[in-house]
């Protein structure tokens, strides 16, 4: 019983009886995290290259429709990013099992939940401008 405490304290079961999948996991998250932020970068190169596009080539009308549409692209390239963020912290938590980690993970959720709400709704309201 002595061993299981000192493992448990030393970072979990998972730590110390399954090392390798502690690591696997570890990568797959970091993969998703660098994925995560190319994503952003993606969605921010287009958004930028678009947004030109419609400024240098397109009437006043032309260019408002156009740019709206270019944050509606970027907003779904920012939630996209947001979810998979939220992927890699569970995973995390999952692989510390502290309980101020669970709590950081909650706020991080509760964080990105109303930023997800709030672009959600934002976007929808851009597409409704649009379809008008």
């Amino acid at each position: 019983m002595g061993s299981l405490i000192d493992v448990e304290q030393e970072g979990g079961i998972l730590h110390g009886r399954l090392p390798w999948l502690v690591d696997s996991l570890e990568w797959a998250a970091a993969f998703i995290d660098i994925f995560a932020c190319l994503l952003l970068v993606v969605g921010a190169v287009r958004f930028m290259i678009g947004v030109t596009r419609a400024e240098i080539t397109h009437s006043k009308a032309e260019r408002v429709r156009r740019t709206n549409r270019q944050r509606i692209e970027l907003g779904r390239y920012i939630l996209a990013g947001l979810e998979l963020f939220i992927v890699t912290d569970v995973i995390h938590t999952a692989l510390s099992l502290a309980f101020t980690d669970l709590v950081f993970l909650l706020l991080l959720v509760i964080i990105r939940s109303i930023i997800s709400y709030f672009l959600d709704r934002e976007l929808e309201l851009l597409k409704r401008d649009l379809s008008e």
